[in-house]
């Protein structure tokens, strides 16, 4: 947070060091520049469990991975048109992202919802990683704005568009949130924490539900198998 309280706005480059990463908060506000490249469970799994080698050279080309689906099209001859670059839920991912810091050495994982603080402290520690998440839904034009060209695409035939391998070039790329330092805290897990302190109070004096559906409870103490 900045000395006014309010969240600091940072610009980051997408091969970030140890020390720029140590300056960054949880709540912080972060627009990156340079190169990007979008991987999901498809290049996982062409990566890790079939041993695929990787197309690019990272972490030295990027060591950013963002979890997202461009709006883009290519061409016969190659050409690229690319509108929104929309975010996908990153917990979708949570069993191949140890393995993919080992071989990829990404140290900024972008993408929307986080992860489980279990995965924080597990894998991106270790690793010196931290998780930027987006600013709520329907960003994907917003973002796209911090898009300068595409560099390449690559496993294109073999995945498909949408989860094919976009190596990006942005700059001014943003807004995201940081949600997990190099600590392990995370944004989303304090929150919710701050929220359920006080949800009691919410429905003190409230009556139960008259009409209920089978099996359906409010009282919170009850576990349903």
């Amino acid at each position: 947070m900045a000395a006014d309280g309010k969240p600091k706005q940072i610009r980051l480059s997408t091969n970030p060091s140890r020390e720029e990463l140590e300056k960054l908060s949880i709540g912080d506000i972060v627009y990156l520049d340079g190169t990007v490249y979008t991987g999901r469970e498809g290049v996982y799994k062409r990566a890790l469990e079939e041993g695929e080698p990787l197309p690019l050279d990272l972490p030295a080309e990027s060591a950013a991975n963002f979890h997202c689906s461009p709006a883009a099209t290519q061409d016969d001859d190659g050409n690229v048109k690319m509108g929104a670059v929309t975010a996908t839920a990153s917990f979708r991912f949570s069993k191949w992202i140890g393995a993919w810091f080992q071989k990829s050495g990404a140290r900024l994982i972008l993408g929307k919802g986080g992860m489980s603080a279990k995965d924080y402290r597990e894998h991106f520690v270790p690793n010196g990683a931290i998780y930027l998440t987006t600013v709520g839904y329907g960003t994907g034009a917003l973002l796209g704005r911090g898009v300068k060209g595409v560099k390449a695409v690559h496993w294109r035939k073999e995945l498909g568009l949408a989860q094919a391998m976009w190596v990006i070039e942005v700059e001014n790329f943003g807004p995201f949130i940081v949600e997990s330092d190099l600590e392990g805290n995370s944004l989303f897990e304090r929150e919710n924490a701050r929220i359920a302190e006080n949800l009691d109070k919410v429905y003190e004096g409230t009556r139960p539900a008259v009409l209920k559906r089978f099996g359906e409870t409010d009282d919170r103490s009850d576990e349903l198998i």
